[in-house]
């Protein structure tokens, strides 16, 4: 019980002392209808780890909507750039998304699948800790025909970043 108590403080330890950021997507607010919020955890200087969650407010029958109606995306972050405040970065996410698709005869079907992808982008963390970035990439759903074959993944966030 000893060994399981400290592994779970040196566990809970590295995520004290290390950044983080909590952002939200504006451009999916207001062009969208949706509501897409982030945390992001730095594992070193260049590399992070970090969960984004998608919730679709739009009708199912809006000309101009995404597919899927929620998307939860787990990503890890690669940072080529070590600039205080301009940061440019790769990422490989995977996107878990459930929706409704539309099928030949008119009816509706459930679907929830899970995307691999990549995405690329850029943010800049002033040295009061506000953040704007931008970001853009494409997921290929895998494990079922009834979803939609791409999941975008695109943004333009604003947050914090603190300790």
């Amino acid at each position: 019980m000893k060994k399981i108590i400290v592994a779970f403080l040196l566990f809970a330890g590295s995520f004290v002392n290390a950044q983080q950021e909590i952002k939200v997507d504006l451009a999916d607010a207001i062009i969208f209808k949706t509501l897409e919020l982030s945390y992001e955890h730095y594992i070193s200087d260049q590399s992070s780890v970090g969960i984004s969650a998608l919730f679709n407010f739009e009708k199912q029958n809006a000309d101009f909507r995404y597919n899927e109606n929620e998307v939860f995306t787990p990503y890890f972050r690669h940072y080529f750039t070590s600039s205080r405040n301009w940061n440019h970065f790769g990422e490989v996410f995977l996107a878990i998304n459930s929706g409704k698709k539309e099928l030949n005869n008119g009816f509706l079907r459930e679907y929830t699948d899970g995307a691999l992808g990549i995405a690329v982008g850029s943010k800049y963390i002033s040295n009061g800790g506000f953040i704007v970035g931008a970001y853009a990439g494409l997921g290929r759903n895998l494990f079922t025909s009834e979803s939609y074959a791409v999941v975008p993944r695109v943004g333009i966030n604003v947050g914090y970043r603190f300790n």
